[in-house]
Order: C-alpha cells, then sequence, then structure tokens
C-alpha cells in the first residue's frame, strides 16, 4: 500500500519522466524531421491533457525542444511567443478591468433582470440572457464568478419565501400562530392585512396542537437537507447554478474576443491563411450571433422542462398577481441594485469607452459598406482588432478617475490627486498571462508542425478521407473536440488540433472553414463534467450539483450538419489549395472546395455587393448555417 501510495504522491512526476523516455525511440529510430516533430507533439499533448506540468509551463517546451532538435531556430520559435492575438487580448483586459473594478458588470446584469420579471421562467430568462451579454465581453470565469453569488441569493430567497408560504398555510388550517416559523412577508417592514387576516387563532382549535403540527410537516419536508426545505428548492438551486454555467459559455461563443479559443482560432486562420480577410469581429458576430441566440433559448427551455416543468399557461398568463416567492426575488435583487447607489462617474466613462470599442470593431470593415479602415487604403490590412483594442485600452490609463476638482458647500475649490481609470497593478492582476504563454506554445507548434513537414504528412495519410460526405467529417472532428474537451483545457484542445484539421481540410479539398469553425464552437461546448471548463468549477463549487446533474447537459448540439455536396465536386491539386494560387478575392473561400465553397462565396460576395437587398439576406444565411 505504501508502494501505491508514494507512486500517488509523485505520479505528476513519474508521468513526466516516463513520457519522454517511453516516446524517445521515435525520434531515434525514425530519425526524420516530421517525426522528431511529432514527438515534441505527443509530448506536449500528453502533458497538456493530464497536466503533469502547469499549462503554460508545457506551453514553453516547442522553445526548448525545437532548437535541441534542429527543427526551428531560437530566435524564430522565440518571435511566435507574441503575436496580434496578444495585443488584442492586452486591450480586452484593459476594458474587462475596469468594468469589474467599478462594478458595471453587476449593474448591467441587475438592470436585465429587473426588466425581465421575477417569474421563475423569466427570471432564469434574465440571468441567462444577463450572463451571456457580459461573457461577450468579459472572460467566461469571471462573468461566472460576478453572477453566481447574485444568483445563490435570489435561490436562498425563493427558498425561504416557500417556508413563509408553508408555515402561513399550516397556522390558518391549524389554527395557531408558530412565532418561531415566522418570516416576515411584509414589505417595507408593515405586515399585510392578508398576514394578519391569516394568522388569527381560529376558535375551538388548541394552539398547541397546531405548533407541534407545523414542526411536524416542516421537518417532514427537510428531507433534502438543511438547506432544502423543499424538493423544488433544491431544484431551483440547481437550475440557477446551470443556468449561469451554461450561458456565461454560450455567450462567449458570440465575440472573437469572448473567449480564448475564438481568439485562437482567429490568429491561427489569418496566419494560415494570410489572404483571407473575410474573417474580423464583425463578420464573425454575424455569423455567430444566430446561432449562440438559438442555444441559449434551446439551454433555457431544456434547464426549465428539467427541474421546473415547463408550464406555457402559467409563464404567459397575463394579469396574474405575483406570489410571495415572486415578490421575495423582486425585493432581493431591487435591494443588490440599491447597494450600488446611483450611477457614477467612472462607470458612465467605462460604458462610453466599451460601446467605443465595439462600434469602432464593427465598423473597421463590415463587409457590406467601407468601413474606416478605408482611410488608411495605402496600408491595407494594417489595422486590426487590436489596433482598436489597444487604443481604448490607452485611454482607461489616461482618463482621470476622479474628476481633477470639486468645489465645497462653501465655495472652496479642491483638488484631487490625478489618478487613472485603472492602474498597471490592477491590470496585472486581471491579465492572464498564463493563458497569453499558452497559446504562444500553440503557435510555435503549429509553425514547427510547418516547418519539419509533419503537417503536410498528416494531411496526406488523411487524404483518403476525401471520399466520406462532408457532413460526416465535420461530425467525426467535432466529436473528437467535444470529448476531448471535457478532459482537457480549452485553449489546450484547440491549439493541439488546428496545426492538424487544417491540413486535413486542404488534403481533401473542403473549404477550412467548415471543419475549423465548428471545431472551434465545439471546444467551448464542456458543459458535462465540473473540471471541463472554470464556470463549471464555480457553479459546483456552491454545493447544490451532483456530477450526475451536469452530465445531463443541454441537449441542443452546437453543431447543425445538413450540408450537401454535389457529386462532381471540383476538385484540385492539394498544393494548389494550400499555397493559395486558385482562392478568390474572398481568401480561402474558393471553387478549389467544391459546391460549399462556393456557396458560402457567393453569400459573402452578397453581403459586400448587395446592401440595399437585406431580407433575402436570411435565405443566404440559412444556406450557410449547415457549416455549423
Amino acid at each position: 500500500m505504501k508502494f501505491f501510495s508514494y507512486i500517488m504522491v509523485y505520479r505528476r512526476f513519474l508521468l513526466v519522466v516516463l513520457t519522454v523516455l517511453v516516446l524517445l525511440p521515435l525520434p531515434i529510430v525514425l530519425h526524420t524531421k516530421e517525426t522528431e516533430c511529432a514527438y515534441i507533439l505527443f509530448v506536449v499533448a500528453i502533458f497538456w491533457l493530464t497536466e503533469a506540468l502547469p499549462l503554460s509551463v508545457t506551453a514553453l517546451l516547442p522553445s526548448l525542444m525545437f532548437p535541441m532538435l534542429g527543427i526551428m531556430p531560437s530566435k524564430k520559435v522565440a518571435s511566435a511567443y507574441f503575436k496580434d492575438f496578444h495585443l488584442l487580448l492586452i486591450g480586452v483586459i484593459c476594458l474587462a478591468t475596469s468594468i469589474e473594478k467599478w462594478n458595471l458588470h453587476k449593474r448591467i446584469a441587475l438592470k436585465m433582470v429587473m426588466i425581465v420579471g421575477v417569474n421563475p421562467a423569466w427570471l432564469t430568462l434574465g440571468f441567462m440572457s444577463s450572463t451571456a451579454f457580459l461573457s461577450m465581453w468579459l472572460s467566461n470565469t469571471s462573468t461566472a464568478a460576478m453572477a453566481m453569488p447574485i444568483a445563490e441569493a435570489v435561490a436562498q430567497q425563493i427558498i425561504n419565501a416557500e417556508a413563509e408560504v408553508e408555515a402561513t398555510q399550516m397556522t390558518y388550517f391549524n389554527g395557531s400562530t408558530n412565532h418561531g416559523l415566522e418570516i416576515d412577508e411584509s414589505v417595507n417592514g408593515h405586515e399585510t392585512n392578508e398576514r394578519k387576516e391569516k394568522t388569527k387563532p381560529v376558535p375551538g382549535c388548541n394552539n398547541d396542537t397546531g405548533k407541534i403540527s407545523s414542526k411536524v410537516e416542516l421537518e417532514k419536508n427537510s428531507g433534502m437537507g438543511t438547506k432544502y426545505r423543499t424538493k423544488k428548492g433544491h431544484m431551483i438551486c440547481k437550475l440557477m447554478c446551470l443556468c449561469i454555467a451554461y450561458s456565461s459559455t454560450i455567450g462567449g461563443l458570440t465575440t472573437i474576443t469572448g473567449t480564448s479559443t475564438n481568439l485562437i482560432f482567429a490568429e491561427y486562420f489569418n496566419t494560415r491563411y494570410p489572404d483571407c480577410r473575410c474573417l474580423n469581429f464583425g463578420s464573425w458576430f454575424t455569423f455567430s450571433f444566430p446561432a449562440a441566440l438559438i442555444i441559449l433559448l434551446l439551454s433555457w427551455i431544456w434547464l426549465q422542462w428539467l427541474f421546473l416543468g415547463f408550464n406555457f399557461k402559467e409563464m404567459f398568463k397575463c394579469g396574474k398577481t405575483k406570489t410571495v416567492q415572486q415578490k421575495a426575488c423582486a425585493e432581493v435583487i431591487k435591494q443588490e441594485y440599491q447597494k450600488l447607489g446611483p450611477i457614477r462617474y467612472q462607470e458612465i466613462v467605462t460604458l462610453v469607452l466599451f460601446i467605443l470599442m465595439a462600434l469602432l470593431w464593427f465598423s473597421r470593415d463590415p463587409g457590406f459598406v467601407p468601413g474606416w479602415s478605408a482611410l488608411f487604403s495605402e496600408y491595407p490590412g494594417f489595422a486590426t482588432d487590436s489596433t482598436v483594442a489597444l487604443l481604448i485600452g490607452l485611454l482607461f490609463f489616461l482618463i482621470p478617475a476622479k474628476r481633477l476638482t470639486k468645489t465645497t458647500p462653501t465655495g472652496e475649490i479642491v483638488a484631487f490627486d490625478y489618478s487613472p481609470l485603472i492602474t498597471w497593478k490592477e491590470f496585472q492582476s486581471f491579465m492572464p498571462w498564463d493563458i497569453a504563454i499558452l497559446v504562444g506554445g500553440g503557435f510555435a507548434l503549429a509553425d514547427g508542425c510547418e516547418e519539419s513537414g509533419l503537417s503536410n504528412w498528416i494531411g496526406n495519410k488523411l487524404s483518403p478521407l476525401g471520399s466520406l460526405p462532408v457532413w460526416l467529417i465535420i461530425l467525426i472532428s467535432s466529436l473528437m473536440v467535444t470529448s476531448l474537451t471535457e478532459v482537457a483545457s480549452n485553449p489546450a484542445t484547440i491549439t493541439l488540433l488546428l496545426p492538424i484539421l487544417s491540413p486535413l481540410a486542404e488534403a481533401i479539398h473542403v473549404n477550412p472553414l467548415y471543419i475549423l469553425i465548428p471545431s472551434t464552437l465545439c471546444t467551448s461546448f464542456a458543459f458535462l463534467l465540473p473540471v471541463a471548463n472554470p464556470p463549471n468549477a464555480i457553479v459546483f463549487s456552491y454545493g447544490h450539483l451532483k456530477v450526475i446533474d451536469m452530465s445531463l447537459g443541454p441537449p441542443p448540439s452546437p453543431i447543425s450538419i445538413s450540408s450537401t455536396q454535389d457529386d462532381h465536386q471540383d476538385h484540385q491539386d492539394g498544393e494548389e489549395v494550400a499555397s493559395g494560387q486558385s482562392w478568390g478575392p474572398l481568401g480561402v473561400i474558393s471553387p478549389a472546395f467544391g459546391e460549399s465553397g462556393k456557396l458560402l462565396r457567393d453569400a459573402l460576395i452578397f453581403l459586400q455587393t448587395e446592401p440595399h437587398k437585406r431580407f433575402p439576406l436570411m435565405s443566404c444565411y440559412l444556406e450557410v448555417l449547415p457549416m455549423l
């Protein structure tokens, strides 16, 4: 037993040593650049999957092993660790730091929940909508960490309100007032007439009997444990937890900056296919927002049906009097909002900069009209989304957090010390440097696969898959990614698979977007395990959920596979596709990828050349949607 206990203690060390030694014959026996790169790829993949070393430490291994095995010089490897992605990330984190520092995220979330009302179904939708919206701009982890305490407070208020209703009903039927079980139901501290009427003793009944029966009934209902008086209370807690976890993940799909996997994909795609300029903030949002909205609504319906039942009559009944639970929820949300006080100067400035950043991202190159990037026509492609992010991020360090002077009631002008909206120390506390290094390691790994020829070798070996229907290839790759991301981190999964899936698409003459975009989206859909992603771990830590609850997962798959292929696709030479010689003006989308590529290309051309015919665009989108 001691031997196994020692193994468990040193399992990470043993895993590192054994992995390096067991795979060592691969580069020694075959001794080609492809096998040497494959050796590094396997070592990094195993360390990422098992987390034998910290993810960011593992990401530094290519900078050590590529020069030692003669695959890439050290200077070239180092240049892969800092890309345009990192500049974009810095600007976005500046915005996120200011939003969270001045509690703007909490104000937005509470206000959106107050707007949708306190009906349990609509309350859940309000939490999901506000959490998803915030997750579009903040990290999924910080969004879940912010929203979960509010959802927990609302859930506990519902449970307490249900206990009050039970105590009131028992008192009414048994003819006694149990003061030990009373919970103040009144609003603004005044007892309602209804409560006074119900708590009047009924003549002819024994008050002591009423007290005993009330206590016995509550003890029977407390079988769920001390935290839950009823089964419904437990279900509400589960519902609130899962709605936060799901919506924080789904919201991140909507924008390129919403989650790290989207950023990794965008940087990899733009690096591998530099002539394709169809992928930017605006085009990604236009493409992904409808899909994310559908997934969010389907997840909401699924959670409602699973935990509370989906009663359309109760949900949409007009003029229905609010129950005690609904009044209690409204009160706790209102109190939380009032604690924030009136909107402050810092929040207004942050909100203005937030809106300005989003507008500049959308208007840089919208596609259907010339964007502001056309002002720099002499330098096409020089200004990217990271340019906007850095510009706005710089303003957060320049704009003062307080007005420079203030007039006192006596008329005296008082000067304040200058301090910006955020400081560098605050920015550093929010900046995910581990993710930045992890992504850089992925880029270095991808460059090494290209330099060594491993990417082409994999593509050639997988070229027989070209005989399969495209939808089946997408299904296989999506299932592989979805399974892997449940046990490995999302950034590590997408970083590992992009250099493999992209050559596969080129080798079988399929538009790379057809495989890469669904795989990128699937990487974020780690719903089934608490350790699958940080939002899951955050909500699981509150103790309301079991693993079986999370494993139910939302049934709507993010991938809609119904694309069809023409029997006589125009297959062209793989080298021509990889070099980009046959690509049209829209970049990678060209006839070289068959009818599916033509369809997407025609839709994008329609978007650029027919801006006045907006409604027919929906039909184009419905045709392109199966690509998801």
